[in-house]
């Protein structure tokens, strides 16, 4: 992979191809990357580190490009290990470099890594000159830790995002936009951001999504900056879409979505789920947009993302020890927790002998300020289309 961004900007991150859960939750079907970038001048900054178990590619992608130049300054814009691993590490190699960071980080530093010394807490604005150019720090908390900042090249319209504006997928071919791919999928889509658009919002959603106020008050700070290319922590680094990036990104943290419904349902014996898939049916002969999932056979990331990329939501569940099915009553909190808006709504479930399910998704969904598209459908034993007809639902849901 070129690891000559500009003159001034190299990559030296790495692919993680090998892992398959994250954060150990969340799957990763076409892998990760952990993005690092030297900043090369009179001095040298490096920018973030990556998660423990690459030392030695890491390693070797930063003396490719630098030799036996020493490091001056190492940028850390978040703390998470899967970007702050290798402090140590970097410490041992380069004994003086300065730690630069926000002022939240630094009791995580030690905490983490037992480093407390040579380190600089950076103020909001503040500049750090490497020479003929320099670096100035903006501070993006709760985007999506509380220490979380940003760091932009002038010289080079270039910001150095953190995990804002990433996705999930290793990338190949190459790191920038204008040649990167999604595990190597060449023509898999017209552009890279097309390829990569689906992890970016399942990341978004996995991990960012309860953020979007933090992520718009960022946007608006950040507005004012001339930015030509993202470099971020997971995924390409962004040249070409820019533009795209930023405002799909402003997008999801409005809350904002196409217009289509992500049906989700969990189902015991299989009647909620002939409801789930009589739903689907009906929409597709509309011509609606929809995706459907599983939530017992299923992780539920991918649910998240289409609630994120839908402004439906239709969930199913059975009434369960007169209370809502787990997997689908552990999806609605995790769509509480992330403080999701402006959607519409439909819940539908089976039961025996006492429905509850159904009142109670809706108490969810009313409480989340959701629209709901009906009081929904609850019905008793098997499931048919005369006690729950679907079709009337999609009609309703096709206007």
């Amino acid at each position: 992979m070129e690891k000559k961004i500009s003159e001034k900007i190299r990559y030296v991150g790495v692919n993680d191809h090998t892992k398959v859960i994250f954060e150990g939750m969340w799957p990763l079907p076409f892998g990760v990357s952990y993005n690092s970038y030297l900043v090369v001048d009179e001095k040298v900054a490096l920018i973030d580190t990556v998660e423990a178990g690459f030392e030695k590619e890491y390693f070797d992608n930063i003396r490719s490009e630098i030799g036996d130049r020493k490091i001056d300054y190492l940028v850390v814009n978040h703390m998470e290990p899967d970007h702050s691993s290798l402090i140590g590490a970097i410490r041992e190699q380069y004994p003086d470099i300065r730690i630069l960071t926000s002022a939240k980080a630094v009791p995580m530093i030690n905490g983490y890594y037992g480093v407390t010394d040579n380190i600089y807490a950076v103020k909001e604005g503040e500049s750090v000159s490497l020479g003929k150019s320099s670096l100035t720090f903006y501070m993006a908390p709760m985007v999506h830790w509380p220490e979380t900042m940003v760091t932009y090249l002038e010289e080079e319209k270039t910001l150095f995002s953190g995990d804002a504006f990433g996705t999930f997928g290793a990338v190949d071919g190459g790191i920038k936009d204008t040649e990167a791919r999604l595990c190597g999928w060449l023509d898999k889509a017209d552009s890279c951001f097309e390829e990569f658009r689906e992890e970016m919002t399942r990341y978004y959603s996995n991990i960012v999504g309860k953020y979007g106020q933090t992520v718009q008050a960022a946007l608006k700070k950040l507005s004012g900056l001339q930015i030509e290319r993202i470099c971020s922590t997971h995924g390409p680094v962004w040249e070409n879409h820019v533009p795209d990036v930023v405002a799909y990104y402003d997008r999801l943290s409005r809350y904002e979505a196409e217009k289509g419904v992500c049906i989700v349902y969990a189902s015991m014996y299989g009647n909620t789920a002939k409801a789930a898939k009589a739903l689907a049916a009906s929409l597709a002969k509309r011509g609606v947009k929809y995706a459907i999932h599983n939530l017992c056979t299923e992780n539920v990331s991918f649910a998240y993302r289409d609630l994120f990329k839908y402004d439906t939501l239709a969930v199913g569940a059975p009434t369960y020890n007169n209370d809502i099915f787990p997997p689908a009553y552990n999806f609605m909190y995790g769509v509480c927790a992330r403080l999701v808006k402006n959607r519409k709504f439909f819940a539908f479930g089976s039961y025996t002998w006492a429905g509850a399910s159904v009142k109670l998704l809706n108490e969810m969904a009313s409480r989340q300020g959701f629209e709901l598209i009906s009081e929904g459908m609850s019905f008793p034993q098997a499931y048919s289309g005369k006690k729950c007809d679907m079709e009337a639902v999609a009609a309703l849901m096709a206007e």
